[in-house]
């Protein structure tokens, strides 16, 4: 009798285990590196008081059940939100959004959040049919100025603000303007379990320095168009953590490459693939100003290998994938203007990158852009004028040419 009401007990416990809702899968479908904003990309203290900010993303993946990853993390004490929507954005270059499709987003569910300093916060899930690819408005109120600004300087989108609260008007006819992101660092959606995001990690060239302002042309813009463009890889999100100015080794325009692995990839649910273009700024650094010796030279090259061994070795502790892309041609660039000595640092590096194995796959950008007549060179059709970032069509040029089979 006790052996039967046990098993019946057993029976009981399994049964409500299979029918317990499964567990929802999130993913990142956009995301942006955070960063001390430089004076230049401030906001001014006086248009930030007591003001709605309203800035508009671009989704990968869509989804219909979503969650907003809002930013203190370069912030010096508690940030107040104290309210907050998301809706379809129904021009990305401006601030209307699409009637009937304002959500207000709570944290808690309370409509206003205290957001610690060096932190992030998630909003709680909010029901908006969001189809891939489609761009978003995200508006918060902030009663007080942000003591220490956190944000992206290169959102190559235009954001609002105004002051009062003004989260859920339709439209912000009188707002400022201003191309930066601010406080926000990310979009995830519910997707299905074999849903994945890619992060793609590296400088300006990833950031996208040189592309078209709302025109959502970068070469990770472009990959991500290209995999809901095919049916196999509709599920694979693109979040790009590019920081213009970026550095392997040391603070450059935001935290060197190591120290923000952490917040910019690890943090990123579904992430498993890193794509990896980082180097040019170490590179181009080193002897910019001076003429360095030999060894000086070749230490460089050894260090960024071991930063790149690094970068490997942790991603792959949290089962992550890394691709490897070789860094492209910049010389005659007015702004480093390399020598042979830098060049050849960049061909040694590049050789590592392709041949060495430690990365699980690599992805020949410098392939793809430089001139076959003067290979230390962009060719002409994808050089944006200064020598250094592609164009346009050099961006959409570095996105086509990564093979699908390394994103599956």
């Amino acid at each position: 009798m006790k052996r039967w009401m046990i098993a019946g007990i057993v029976a009981l416990m399994l049964g409500q285990g299979a029918h317990a809702a499964a567990p929802q899968h999130w993913v990142a479908s956009w995301g942006a590196a955070q960063q001390i904003p430089e004076t230049n990309n401030l906001l001014p203290q006086a248009d930030i008081q007591d003001a709605t900010l309203r800035q508009v993303v671009r989704l990968s993946v869509g989804g219909s059940r979503l969650r907003v990853r809002f930013s203190n993390a370069f912030g010096t004490q508690v940030l107040t939100i104290a309210a907050a929507h998301i809706a379809r954005s129904a021009d990305k270059a401006t601030p209307r959004i699409v009637a009937g499709t304002d959500r207000v987003l709570t944290f808690d569910g309370r409509p206003a959040v205290s957001i610690p300093p060096g932190a992030d916060y998630l909003s709680d899930p909010v029901a908006l049919d969001a189809p891939a690819l489609s761009s978003l408005t995200v508006s918060f109120h902030l009663p007080q100025a942000p003591a220490g600004q956190t944000g992206h300087p290169g959102s190559r989108a235009t954001s609002y603000y105004v002051h009062g609260d003004h989260t859920a008007d339709a439209d912000l006819p009188a707002a400022g303007k201003i191309d930066h992101w601010y406080q926000l660092t990310g979009v995830e959606v519910v997707a299905p379990p074999a849903a994945s995001t890619i992060v793609a990690f590296g400088d300006s060239i990833t950031d996208g320095h040189g592309a078209t302002t709302n025109g959502d042309d970068r070469w990770p813009d472009i990959l991500a168009a290209r995999l809901q463009g095919a049916s196999g890889t509709r599920n694979i999100s693109v979040v790009n953590v590019g920081i213009g100015g970026n550095h392997l080794l040391t603070d450059g325009l935001g935290p060197n490459a190591l120290a923000r692995l952490d917040r910019d990839v690890f943090a990123r649910p579904g992430a498993k693939i890193l794509l990896v273009l980082e180097a040019i700024n170490d590179l181009g650094k080193l002897s910019r100003e001076d003429v360095r010796a030999p060894a000086q030279h070749t230490q460089l090259v050894a260090d960024l290998i071991a930063a790149y061994r690094q970068m490997i070795a942790r991603a792959h502790g949290q089962g992550i994938k890394v691709i490897g892309c070789t860094v492209t041609p910049y010389v005659g660039s007015d702004y480093y203007h390399p020598d042979a000595a830098s060049e050849a640092d960049r061909v040694a590096l590049n050789q590592w990158i392709r041949t060495s194995g430690a990365f699980d796959a690599v992805v020949d950008f410098d392939a793809v852009i430089r001139d076959p007549a003067k290979p230390e060179r962009m060719v002409a059709a994808y050089d944006s004028g200064d020598h250094l970032h592609p164009s346009a069509a050099g961006y959409k040029a570095m996105a086509n040419a990564i093979p699908m089979g390394v994103l599956r």
